[in-house]
């Protein structure tokens, strides 16, 4: 018995030692470490886009972000996520628009600091006077519509507690929307527009094409979500007769639908904002890809139309972020889809 023992401890040993070298040459060949990482003392200055964009003014944007730190009483933190700001925030400058940021209270808001920041993130931390502006949002009962061509709900999970039922909100959007504005929202922001009512009664929802963060998203972070949340995002938009169109998990899915545009999840907040741009009838400022923003275009090929698609488009884009291409292979993993994990981190190693 004790000679089974020992030699199934070896047997379990040596197979440890063989999964280690294994997995430590896999690592090894995906050379994670030449890719490159964003400098965190970057300045807007630094980002072409912004120096290069447009000089002439052109009106300004509204962005409003959540004050509300947790989510209900379960101690989980909430708050409005910096890189839908940020992103969105230079986009708009570099194409003419100054930026306003509001708060349903007013003053420093809660904020979320994600992973994978790019240069554009940094800069936005280390831009004094967006933090002097961040420091000191407008309280929205304070805000005239009046002065925005456009008004942009930033998303962050305190979004579903203090957006939907705000009458500030419901003005600010119906009063933008009414007078030939643009209204966006990405992630968690369409809560904002969910009790919006126009003028003759009808809801701005009603009929129309959506996005949000969708349950399957949430439910994968979160999966006691439903009892966190005092309802779920897609199920809400579905209910006040909007139609929802879902993409692939933490793939951008952008949508416009006249003047609404709406954004599918953190990585649809550079599309959301440039989208937002075009609708307000100019040609958003040239400007390069992120690596991140690669890595997710090679994703919607993959998901939207095959692995031989997403292959021309990792071979047309090598410097699409590995890290991310793995953590969605993890993803599928997680998930039970084991064609596609194996597919997605042969992606990341091409």
């Amino acid at each position: 018995m004790w000679r089974r023992i020992k030699l199934g401890l070896i047997a379990v040993v040596g197979l440890t030692l063989l999964l280690t070298v294994t997995g430590y040459a896999y690592v090894r060949s995906l050379d994670l470490d030449s890719q490159p990482v964003a400098d965190p003392r970057s300045r807007p200055a630094d980002l072409a886009f912004v120096r290069d964009g447009v000089r002439t003014p052109r009106g300004k944007v509204l962005a409003v972000v959540t004050s509300t730190e947790h989510i209900g009483d379960s101690g989980k933190r909430a708050g409005f996520e910096l890189t839908e700001l940020s992103r969105a925030y230079y986009v708009f400058l570099a194409n003419g628009y100054a930026v306003d940021i509001a708060s349903p209270q007013g003053g420093k808001p809660p904020m979320e600091l994600d992973g994978g920041l790019v240069a554009a993130d940094y800069a936005f931390l280390n831009d004094p006077v967006v933090q002097h502006k961040l420091a000191r949002t407008l309280p929205l009962a304070q805000v005239d519509p009046a002065q925005y061509a456009a008004v942009y709900f930033v998303g962050g999970k305190g979004t579903m507690f203090d957006f939907p039922d705000n009458p500030d909100i419901q003005r600010i959007v119906r009063s933008v929307y009414q007078r030939g504005g643009v209204v966006g929202a990405v992630c968690h922001g369409p809560a904002a527009l969910l009790n919006v009512t126009l003028d003759d009664g009808q809801r701005l929802l009603a009929g129309k094409r959506i996005t949000g963060f969708s349950n399957a998203e949430e439910l994968f972070l979160l999966k006691n979500a439903r009892e966190l949340f005092p309802y779920l995002l897609q199920d809400r938009i579905t209910q006040v007769g909007a139609r929802f169109v879902e993409g692939p998990l933490y793939v951008d899915t952008t949508v416009a639908d006249g003047r609404l545009v709406t954004g599918q999840n953190p990585w649809s907040t550079w599309s959301v904002a440039e989208t937002m741009v075009q609708t307000l009838g100019h040609v958003p400022v040239a400007r390069e890809r992120t690596h991140e923003e690669l890595a997710v275009q090679v994703l919607a090929s993959y998901y939207r139309r095959g692995p031989t698609a997403a292959a021309q488009a990792r071979a047309r884009w090598p410097q699409a972020d590995k890290k991310l291409l793995l953590m969605h292979a993890l993803v599928a993993a997680m998930q039970g889809r084991v064609g596609d994990a194996y597919r997605i981190q042969d992606l990341a190693r091409q």
